[in-house]
């Protein structure tokens, strides 16, 4: 979460903040800052101005606020609670810190001056985050060995995943930075995370998210949180549609403290998570109002679709049916032409017809199947095929037939076949001079 915009300060002013709040205790950097910058950053002053508010030698500057804090910070209130450890009283302790802060003054510039060039030959280890999910784990771990297992539930993961399982659920998020060297670290977890009432009251209303400042992952989150002290911790939640950091408690707490603080911070901000449910649950109604407007026009979409669709295989199929019926009207009226050529070329083809008075004639009667009668005569030495292509040359018989005798019943091998190439004559069939014969209908057969 990105801290708010203060003024840069310079190298010279960075040591005597840190050597100001190394002589004098005090746990708030901005306090130590304060106080200098009214001093002009003249640290002796500045030490003086604070050993005489210790003794209760009235200052000429304003006293900083007491705590609780309300910082306002641009578009957002962060609620501080900053526990200063017990500073020593009376002459005989600021005897020994005048005594001691020349030594103390020496010691931390020549530290001061190590560190910044050391930075340069070896940049800080902490600066590279390789496996953010492992440093995570590893605190974890660590935490329980030392600590045991009767502890809030931690966030497995890194700090960006825990922001944002935090924001989809609209949850608070609490934040704790784990200073493995500083003096009142053990007795932070042994005697207040680790008490039973606060686990309680963290597993069930916000999730936890922890890590060590030694650890490459830790390390980059302290840089964005810029704690002043430890223990560190940071309510976080959803405001203003943003990752918000609305509350910052700083130094030593106990149980009762630290579950009335995250009370007060949550309380404070119940509205704005209230708002974010209102404005999430109206974005999820819109969107599924939306959703199942869209599945509407598809159904409609895919209805017209597939009505369209029926419609064009109905036409299609009226138009193959109508394209075979053309096809087979067509093939039919070529086959009407070629028979009715048929019948035209057997007719002409026809012997004539003998006179009634020659003693070789046979005069036949023949049944059509409409009942029709046809008579005429034909020779004896004529062959069966010739009263076959008479019969198929009339336009009353049928395209298929065969001729059929009364009495007794036989079919007369008019056409021939393979036993039979040359069908017999009529004589040779049997025939007598009047003869009635049967065309039977095959066009069905």
């Amino acid at each position: 979460m990105a801290a708010p915009e203060e003024q840069e300060l310079s190298q010279a002013q960075t040591e005597k903040l840190l050597q100001f709040q190394d002589l004098t205790g005090l746990e708030s950097m901005d306090q130590c800052r304060r106080t200098l910058e009214q001093h002009n950053w003249n640290i002796e002053a500045a030490v003086q101005d604070r050993l005489n508010e210790q003794e209760g030698v009235p200052s000429v500057f304003n006293p900083p606020p007491a705590r609780p804090l309300q910082v306002n910070t641009g578009d957002h209130r962060v609620y501080s609670y900053i526990v200063s450890r017990p500073q020593p009283r009376g002459l005989l302790g600021w005897s020994y810190y005048l005594i001691m802060l020349p030594f103390r003054f020496t010691y931390y510039t020549l530290m001061d001056i190590f560190r910044f060039a050391l930075r340069f030959i070896r940049p800080d280890p902490r600066g590279r985050v390789t496996d953010p999910v492992g440093d995570v784990v590893s605190f974890i771990h660590s935490f329980e060995e030392k600590y045991g297992r009767s502890h809030p539930v931690f966030y497995q993961g890194t700090y960006s995943q825990a922001l944002n399982d935090a924001k989809r659920e609209l949850r608070y998020l609490l934040v704790y930075l784990h200073g493995e060297d500083h003096q009142d670290t053990d007795e932070f977890c042994r005697n207040t995370l680790c008490i039973e009432e606060v686990l309680t009251f963290i597993n069930t209303r916000m999730l936890f998210w922890a890590c060590s400042t030694s650890r490459p992952e830790g390390y980059r989150v302290s840089q964005a949180l810029r704690e002043n002290t430890y223990p560190f911790l940071a309510m976080i939640m959803l405001k203003d549609r943003k990752m918000t950091v609305v509350g910052r408690l700083e130094g030593l707490i106990q149980p009762e403290d630290l579950i009335n603080q995250l009370n007060f911070i949550m309380e404070a901000n119940q509205t704005y998570l209230t708002s974010e449910r209102l404005e999430r649950e109206e974005r999820n109604q819109t969107q599924v109002l939306r959703q199942q407007q869209d599945e509407a026009y598809l159904a409609s979409l895919r209805a017209d679709q597939e009505k369209e669709r029926k419609k064009k295989e109905e036409q299609e199929q009226r138009r193959q049916e109508e394209e075979a019926a053309r096809q087979t009207r067509l093939a039919e009226e070529r086959r009407q032409r070629t028979l009715a050529e048929e019948k035209e070329r057997k007719s002409e083809c026809l012997p004539p017809e003998p006179p009634q008075d020659d003693p070789d004639c046979l005069e036949i009667m023949f049944k059509l199947p409409n009942d029709t009668r046809v008579k005429r005569r034909f020779l004896f030495s004529q062959s069966l095929t010739v009263i076959h292509d008479f019969l198929f040359s009339l336009k009353e018989t049928p395209e298929k037939f065969q001729i059929v005798t009364s009495f007794p019943r036989r079919v007369l091998p008019c056409l021939p076949t393979e036993e039979q190439p040359n069908p017999p004559t009529l004589k040779e069939a049997g025939l007598s001079r009047s003869e009635v014969l049967f065309v039977q209908d095959l066009t069905d057969d």
